[in-house]
């Protein structure tokens, strides 16, 4: 599986935030996105049936180490 790299635009505070949320989870700013994602992507999924393609959204997608 390609992992991709992906950037976004957003407000410092916006990102403050976020990062608060994150860290509270136990997580990363990124890993915490990446749950964002998921449960959105589930959440479609759920609503419209099933997105072409092998991943699923209810798996951790992380890659392993190398």
């Amino acid at each position: 599986m390609a992992v991709k790299s992906f950037s976004i635009r957003i407000e410092e505070e916006m990102l403050d935030k976020l990062s608060y949320v994150a860290t509270y989870e136990g997580r990363s700013a990124n890993s915490h996105v990446l749950v964002l994602i998921r449960e959105s992507i589930r959440a479609f999924e759920e609503a419209n049936g099933s997105i072409d393609g092998d991943i699923r959204p209810d798996e951790n997608v992380k890659p392993g180490k190398k």
